[in-house]
């Protein structure tokens, strides 16, 4: 192994997607025992606002960690980072590897910002997915990408 894989989820402000998927797929790699992938979550548009409150709360539904904290803006591509963009439009701006939650999902996650508890619970349920096929992806490869 050449040391750990680094991948980083984006979205737009880094107060929902990004960071249940961060959180989302910590979690499955510490269930799953994999130790070799350094996972981080940046907003393309970032601002410092603190993680949605029902973001918060759909994690802990899920059994994630749901402790708020500060978005983070991306400030320059790293070409070792294997990016996971939450949409097309977020893939399209990324100037790196790149994929998008879609080609793990099947589908675009969608932007749940200001919706209800109900509205962050079907995202957050949709990112789990995604990251349970790209947890199954990094347990076939074992560290190698």
């Amino acid at each position: 192994m050449q040391g750990k894989i680094k991948l980083c989820f984006l979205c737009t402000g880094n107060t929902c997607r990004s960071f249940m998927a961060e959180r989302l797929m910590k979690k499955r790699l510490k269930e799953s025992g994999i130790d070799f992938v350094q996972i981080s979550s940046r907003g393309l548009e970032a601002t410092g606002e603190m993680s949605a409150e029902n973001a918060c709360k759909a994690l802990k539904a899920l059994g994630a960690s749901g402790a708020k904290r500060k978005s983070v803006k991306l400030k320059k591509f790293d070409q070792k980072t294997l990016y996971v963009a939450m949409t097309s439009a977020i893939k399209a701006k990324v100037n790196g590897r790149v994929i998008e939650m879609k080609d793990l999902g099947g589908k675009e996650i969608f932007d749940p910002y200001g919706g209800d508890y109900k509205t962050y619970l079907e995202c957050a349920k949709q990112i789990d997915e995604a990251c349970k096929v790209l947890t199954e992806k990094l347990i076939k490869i074992g560290g190698e990408l």
